[in-house]
């Protein structure tokens, strides 16, 4: 018991060692030039350079130096909300020729 009273003792001592005014601490306003400036990467681009000049024909491709464009027109039905209509369609392909 002799012990334990020795114990409490010192701890008690040492709250009393202790300042007992109320400690004031104020915080500091922190202005904008203090604070670093957000890091931001900077936007990747890319260029991009088509391989030949666009001249209208596409798909792109090299038919061989006797090719024949083949092409078949005709008339066909289109179904629309004004109601159905008559419209020219052509396609067209390459042959050797």
């Amino acid at each position: 018991m002799g012990l334990f009273s020795q114990v409490c003792v010192g701890a008690h001592a040492q709250t009393l060692a202790q300042p007992a005014g109320p400690v004031v601490r104020m915080a500091q306003a922190v202005s904008p030039d203090d604070v670093p400036p957000p890091r931001k990467r900077p936007q990747t681009r890319l260029r991009v350079t088509p391989y030949y000049t666009p001249d209208g024909v596409y798909p792109r491709y090299n038919p061989g130096p006797d090719a024949v464009r083949e092409c078949n027109a005709a008339y066909v039905q289109e179904f629309r909300p004004s109601g159905t209509v008559i419209v020219p369609h052509m396609s067209c392909y390459w042959r050797r020729g």
